[in-house]
């Protein structure tokens, strides 16, 4: 006779007829909400620089996970910046300058 193999009861995922839990993205925090102290100002090119993509377009709030609100400002600081020439217009003018100008 064959020797029978003791199972605990329970049967993988596959067999049991349970759906596998779902992964649950974490919801980013604002940055600018958790540090009271920081502010965004057009005058601060490195700061202003985590939010500018390699082709110098204004990264999205999903990306960035940034609020409404701050992203709105945030936006009107990366306009200005670039109106003064700290920040690079287009994706010509970083390659041209080897980055974003400090």
């Amino acid at each position: 006779m064959a020797q029978e193999r003791k199972t605990t009861g329970r049967q993988p995922f596959k067999n049991r007829g349970e759906r596998k839990p779902k992964f649950i993205p974490r919801r980013r925090v604002c940055a600018f909400c958790v540090n009271k102290d920081q502010v965004i100002d057009y005058k601060e090119p490195t700061k202003l620089r985590r939010y500018v993509s390699d082709n110098g377009k204004i990264e999205r709030r999903h990306r960035t996970g940034t609020c409404a609100r701050h992203q709105r400002t945030l936006a009107e600081a990366i306009k200005r910046a670039r109106f003064i020439a700290l920040l690079p217009h287009t994706a010509a003018q970083i390659r041209k300058t080897g980055g974003i100008a400090l």
